[in-house]
């Protein structure tokens, strides 16, 4: 007689396990401690075997004769129902290690040549964009179209230039995969194109009269002075603003006038001297008395131990009324004044703009054959900048 559910709720253990049959096969066992087990009773070969399907009531008298109904198609091709489970939960195991979340994660461990700050830079655009929609999926089962989905998010939301640099990130990863044989192929390959990068505006140099306009608003400004004293330094020393953002006390010596950057906190991943002229190092002796305490120049009002956002002194360049320029425009004004003005050869500027020199030994040379040029530069510019006031 087939069971029904009031049966098996009903039933109480007694001192040894007990069966209770249904059909085909079908058992439920309950043991001493209360516990009721599915088990299906098959056959092959002349054997019988005995295959666990689940627990009582998790798993109702329903969906436990479905199962055995699953299991007894199994048998029926001469396949024992608890190797194919095994099988199964093997390959899921394997599925789980090879999702596009894990997958993305070690490719980006794997490259060990770039930044800490680069490195970051991969694992939060691939978090916030990709991981809660595809991070889950088996790598080898994502399409273009899973992508495309993705990055038309991203230019929904007005970020269409990070779009492109993703999709660029992914193709990369992907054929990571191909080599660490998780994935058959590129499918952000073929998005290349599906994004229209707008037109890139190139670094416009300031006019001198543009320039004594800046001097005179820097002269008024109201805002932090500590953000004055970076504005002007770019000015003067031309550097990249995250070079100065990320600038340390303990790499400037103020007695010998200059500051030596560590290769790892340049761009071009090479050390780099700064001569500083006399104004430099006023403002730095002034900035010293602000954040000297500290190890950053110019740490974070939030997060003191770590460099002050990246966009604050452009902001504090527009709140000046400069609107057209940004940072990075000090290095094409300097660039362009120093050539226009015929006194200084084109290598000891371009050394000074830290611009990369493909030779090494070239480069090292460099650094102390131009450092009394470059010195006697950067007094001269120092002094033209002042003049435009």
């Amino acid at each position: 007689m087939p069971l029904t559910d009031i049966q098996i709720r009903q039933a109480k253990p007694g001192e040894k396990a007990r069966k209770l049959s249904d059909e085909r096969g079908l058992f439920i066992e309950i043991r001493p401690t209360g516990g009721k087990f599915w088990r299906y009773r098959y056959k092959i070969d002349g054997k019988e075997n005995v295959f666990a399907l689940g627990e009582y009531p998790e798993m109702g008298l329903a969906e436990a004769r479905a199962e055995r109904d699953k299991a007894r198609a199994l048998v029926k091709q001469g396949r024992h129902p608890a190797h194919v489970r095994r099988t199964d939960r093997a390959k899921q195991a394997v599925e789980n290690q090879t999702t596009f979340k894990i997958v993305a994660l070690e490719w980006i461990e794997s490259k060990t040549s770039i930044s800490d700050s680069y490195r970051n830079q991969l694992t939060r655009a691939f978090t916030k964009n990709l991981f809660p929609y595809i991070g889950r999926m088996p790598v080898r089962e994502i399409t273009a179209a899973h992508l495309l989905e993705c990055l038309r998010r991203m230019e929904k939301r007005g970020a269409t230039y990070y779009a492109i640099s993703l999709c660029n990130w992914m193709s990369q990863m992907f054929r990571y995969a191909v080599r660490t044989l998780r994935a058959e192929s590129d499918p952000a390959a073929a998005l290349y194109g599906a994004f229209v990068r707008e037109p890139v505006e190139h670094s416009r140099p300031m006019t001198l009269e543009e320039m004594e306009r800046f001097r005179r608003e820097l002269a008024g400004y109201g805002g932090f002075r500590t953000n004055t004293i970076a504005l002007e330094l770019m000015q003067l020393l031309f550097l990249r603003t995250v070079e100065i953002r990320r600038g340390r006390w303990e790499h400037v010596d103020l007695d010998a006038a200059v500051w030596d950057i560590p290769a790892e906190l340049m761009k071009k991943r090479r050390r780099h001297l700064v001569p500083l002229p006399p104004r430099a190092v006023e403002l730095l002796r002034e900035l010293h008395t602000i954040t000297g305490g500290r190890g950053l120049m110019f740490p974070g009002l939030r997060h003191p131990d770590k460099p002050v956002d990246g966009s604050t002194f452009n902001r504090a360049l527009e709140r000046l009324g400069m609107k057209g320029f940004t940072c990075h425009d000090f290095r094409a004004t300097a660039s362009t004044h120093l050539y226009e003005s015929g006194l200084f050869r084109g290598e000891v500027i371009e050394m000074q703009l830290a611009h990369a020199e493909g030779n090494q030994t070239k480069a090292a040379y460099n650094h102390a054959q131009y450092l009394l040029e470059r010195t006697e530069m950067m007094r001269w510019w120092q002094d033209y900048c002042l003049v435009a006031k």
